[in-house]
């Protein structure tokens, strides 16, 4: 082909037009086709073959692939064209629309930079490290080669910037999890959870993706200073709903509505008839309770306290005595127990005694005696 004749055919391309080539050649820094209808030689440098950077091009390419190209030079002899602005071009009407209507899609991850992770979406596209995981990753070597989903959270094409966020999707998912399970929960439903978090006010607990709340008046039976007597952050617990307000999400709870009442089989611990040890804890005007188990007390009737007449309880009893009881009547359903103090105690001797006549008395009237009494205070 002459000169002029060569310069016509290449004069026939403009830089910007689209072509098609098959890859005859590829070297260390770049690939060598042969462009459909035309006797001339295209070359792709190695910048040019991807969005990414690559160490060599056959990391791309293979001798016979079909290519999509577009012309960024047009030389004497041959043609430099771009096959990342044809991917690009194509890429962002796509990814555009993924943006727009939040789609979730699974990429490869490439490679890891400094400050995150890189994709190949026919664009360049960067995952930052705190859009990775919902949670702190020191490391992200181990993500290279995987697949994970993501999702477009910033894409402007004027300045080639494409973000996307994997810690999106997951926290969507769980969205719709703690949706799906506020959804399902009902007030009475017990269930299995983990404390998350203790305040001076309660525990919080995971029920699998949502937190309740066990105020500190749900957590034991027994009165409590703070939460953390009794529970710990990690702790496995069963847990009873309270209510559910699905409005604002808020879940109450209780532990202690799961766990044996101190009032749980009281007629087998206090009999009636039987003598227990208990407490003083208060004194009132009609009687006395005494704590004969942790968190039971029984009434002691202020008739029940002493075989004598008292005004009131104080008169024989203080709070904080021990003292001994005995049973008289068991109530386990209405959490009643009645307890007598008097009925371990002796009577005690009337302190008037019946007076008794003189031996040399017996046998004389009344009459007699004063008779005699009254002759002597005549003479």
């Amino acid at each position: 082909m002459s000169e002029e004749l060569n310069d016509i055919v290449v004069n026939n391309y403009s830089v910007g037009e689209n072509v098609v080539g098959q890859v005859t050649k590829v070297e260390e820094k770049q690939v060598i086709v042969a462009i459909s209808n035309s006797k001339l030689d295209g070359v792709i440098p190695i910048s040019e073959l991807s969005s990414l950077h690559i160490e060599k091009a056959s990391d791309v390419a293979t001798v016979g692939d079909t290519l999509e190209l577009q012309v960024i030079k047009v030389e004497e002899d041959a043609l430099v064209l771009s096959k990342r602005k044809v991917d690009a071009e194509k890429a962002w009407d796509s990814l555009e629309e993924k943006f727009q209507t939040g789609e979730i899609f699974d990429v490869e991850v490439k490679d890891v930079v400094k400050g995150g992770l890189v994709v190949d979406l026919g664009v360049r596209g960067f995952v930052p490290a705190s859009l990775v995981e919902d949670h702190y990753v020191e490391d992200f070597s181990d993500y290279k080669g995987k697949t994970i989903a993501f999702k477009i959270v910033e894409l402007e094409k004027d300045k080639n910037r494409l973000i996307l966020s994997h810690k999106a999707v997951i926290e969507a998912e769980k969205s719709k999890q703690k949706q799906n399970l506020l959804d399902s929960l009902e007030a009475g439903q017990t269930l299995a959870g983990v404390v998350q978090r203790i305040t001076d006010f309660g525990a919080f607990v995971d029920l699998g993706g949502i937190d309740g709340l066990v105020h500190i008046s749900q957590l034991s039976h027994e009165h409590i200073s703070k939460p953390s007597d009794v529970v710990e952050e990690g702790q496995q617990v069963k847990v009873k709903i309270l209510s559910v307000d699905r409005d604002n999400d808020r879940i109450s709870l209780s532990i202690k509505d799961t766990l044996p009442g101190p009032w749980a089989n009281i007629a087998e611990k206090a009999t009636v008839g039987s003598v227990l040890e208990g407490t003083v804890k208060r004194l009132v005007s009609y009687g006395a309770f005494v704590e004969v188990f942790k968190g039971v007390e029984g009434l002691v009737h202020i008739s029940q306290i002493a075989h004598k007449h008292i005004g009131t309880p104080h008169e024989e009893l203080q709070e904080g005595q021990v003292v001994q009881v005995k049973v008289l009547d068991v109530n386990e359903q209405e959490q009643r127990l009645s307890l007598s103090i008097k009925e371990l105690t002796e009577k005690e001797q009337d302190e008037e005694e019946t007076y008794e006549l003189p031996e040399e008395s017996k046998g004389f009237q009344l009459g007699d005696m004063i008779g005699d009494q009254l002759r002597k205070l005549k003479n």
